[in-house]
C-alpha cells in the first residue's frame, strides 16, 4: 500500500534540527568560574565575622571543658555566644546587611551577585532574556535552600546539585527550577 503524496495526513518529510543553546552564541559559564564566584560570596559574607566564630568558638570550648559542661553545643548557644563578641557581631551584621544590598542591586540589574560580577559571569532564562529579580531569588536561592535543608535528603541533594555542573548541558538543579543557565558575561 503506498501513500500517496497528496494525502494530508502523512508525516512532514522534512529534516528538522535540534537548536542547543551552545550552537546560539552564547558561552556557557565553566565549572570553575562559577566554582570560583561562589567562593567569592561565600568570602564576601564570612569574613566580617571572623573574629565572632574565634570568640564564640573559644566560649563553647570552655564552656565544654568545664565540669558538668554540656556534651554537646546548642544551636542558639552559638549565635548567643557570637552576639556576646559586642561590636565584632554588629561590624559583622552590618557588613553582610551592606554586602546583601549590593548584591541584590546587581542581581536585579544583570543577574550577577558580586562574585559572579569578578569573575565575569551572570545568569540568565535558558532563552537568553533578563532573568527576573524574583525569579532569581525565590526558584534559584530559595526553593534551593528549603530542599537542603530536609534531614537527610538535603544533603544528598545538594550534592547532586552541585556534581550537576560538571554535565554536558553544565546547569545544577536550581538552574532547572529556575529556568536559567550561567552565561560569560
Amino acid at each position: 500500500m503506498a501513500i500517496r503524496p497528496d494525502n494530508a495526513y502523512a508525516p512532514p518529510k522534512s529534516v528538522v534540527a535540534d537548536v542547543t543553546a551552545d550552537e546560539t552564541g552564547v558561552t556557557k559559564a565553566t565549572a570553575l568560574s562559577r566554582l570560583g564566584a561562589a567562593v567569592i560570596d561565600g568570602l564576601i559574607f564570612g569574613i566580617p565575622f571572623i573574629p565572632c566564630y574565634i570568640v564564640a568558638f573559644r566560649a563553647l570550648i570552655i564552656t565544654r571543658a568545664k565540669p558538668g559542661g554540656q556534651g554537646s553545643p546548642n544551636p542558639f548557644a552559638v549565635w548567643s555566644a557570637m552576639a556576646a563578641t559586642g561590636g565584632w557581631f554588629y561590624v559583622g551584621v552590618a557588613a553582610a546587611i551592606v554586602s546583601l544590598s549590593v548584591t541584590t542591586l546587581f542581581v536585579h540589574r544583570n543577574g550577577q551577585t558580586i562574585g559572579k560580577k569578578l569573575v565575569g559571569i551572570k545568569v540568565v532564562r535558558t532563552d537568553e532574556s533578563r532573568a527576573s529579580l524574583a525569579r532569581i531569588f525565590w526558584l534559584r536561592y530559595f526553593v534551593n535552600t528549603l530542599l537542603s535543608l530536609i534531614p537527610g535528603v538535603g544533603s544528598f541533594y545538594g550534592l547532586i546539585d552541585l556534581l550537576m555542573i560538571f554535565g554536558k548541558a553544565r546547569r545544577c538543579c536550581h538552574d532547572y527550577i529556575a529556568d536559567t543557565i550561567v552565561i560569560r558575561a
